[in-house]
């Protein structure tokens, strides 16, 4: 499944911040390397997540990357289970292509398939049922998530397990003041955010206004043993070049795609954090940092 943004602390092997524009017509194959970027930033708080689901999901033997991207979480399944074989599923070739690379040079190549199409149909083309289905910041991207997660839970073998990462908290990369502007610039966006993120919704086809109660949906599409758990990402100052280049990214796509409907004196705040040649900016600035919180859902297909 090839959507994937940010509502609060919505996505992140694909991009945050890109709401502000008809997601569907987004060249994801030109985003790759932000989202490799990103989602290999990330890969400690995806470590803990997958060790969690790894203490009951013993030795599974198919796992589904569904919305893999360009598949790095697939590859921290293909190491954390080196017993499982991974299918990653996306709807852009070219991500799987990388998805594919990646795990030849992880050395896990004869045990990685790919599989293209749109969710949640595309689920119905696996030849396996699942003995875990991951789901990462895709199932908000469809319009009926309810449906979309009673697909999913068809996919599962009996005993299987469903685990979706949706919610948490929205990302923070800046002290509340900065130095100039008003203090709070990210909870300002946070709320451009939100806005944009439920008019993303109600435009999708065949939108479904959903409680986002995550362990209730699971349970509605047939799901036994739900739980949840938060995973945090805390990379404090001074951060390695990496994280500065994902802030300096995520920023810039914020001004560019949000940028106008945030108020002029935030607009000037944002321009000066994102230009290179500022002092001030998040190129340069000592007090950079990376907090974010993501939350995983799991459900168990009754045997």
């Amino acid at each position: 499944m090839a959507h994937h943004h940010h509502a609060p602390g919505h996505d992140e092997h694909r991009p945050e911040n890109t709401h502000g524009h008809d997601h569907e017509h987004l060249d994801w194959a030109e985003l790759a390397p932000l989202l490799e970027n990103q989602a290999e930033l990330f890969t400690p708080l995806y470590e803990h997540a997958l060790a969690w689901l790894a203490k009951e999901v013993t030795e599974p033997g198919l796992i589904v990357d569904a919305g893999s991207g360009p598949g790095v979480i697939s590859g921290l399944f293909a190491e954390t289970f080196p017993g499982a074989r991974i299918v990653a599923v996306d709807g852009s070739e070219p991500l799987l292509d990388r998805a594919r690379a990646r795990a030849e040079r992880l050395g896990a190549g004869d045990r990685f398939a790919t599989l293209t199409g749109d969710m949640p149909g595309v689920l119905a083309e696996l030849d396996y049922p699942a003995d875990l289905l991951w789901a990462s910041r895709s199932i908000h991207h469809l319009g009926d998530q309810g449906a979309a997660l009673a697909a999913c839970v068809e996919r599962l073998a009996p005993g299987g397990t469903l685990a979706v990462m949706e919610g948490g908290l929205p990302s923070r990369f800046l002290p509340r003041d900065i130095g100039f502007g008003r203090p709070g610039l990210q909870a300002r966006i946070d709320a451009v955010e939100e806005d944009r993120f439920s008019r993303m919704r109600e435009d999708l086809p065949g939108s479904v206004a959903q409680v986002e109660d995550w362990p209730a949906l699971l349970t509605a599409a047939g799901l036994h043993h739900t739980r949840s758990r938060t995973f945090l990402l805390d990379l404090p100052a001074p951060v390695p070049d990496r994280a500065r280049a994902y802030v300096v990214e995520s920023l810039t796509r914020t001004r560019d795609l949000l940028g106008e409907y945030l108020d002029p004196d935030d607009r000037v705040t944002l321009d000066r954090l994102v230009d290179p040649d500022d002092p001030a900016s998040v190129h340069h600035r000592p007090d950079v940092f990376v907090l974010a919180a993501h939350t995983v859902h799991s459900g168990v297909r009754p045997v």
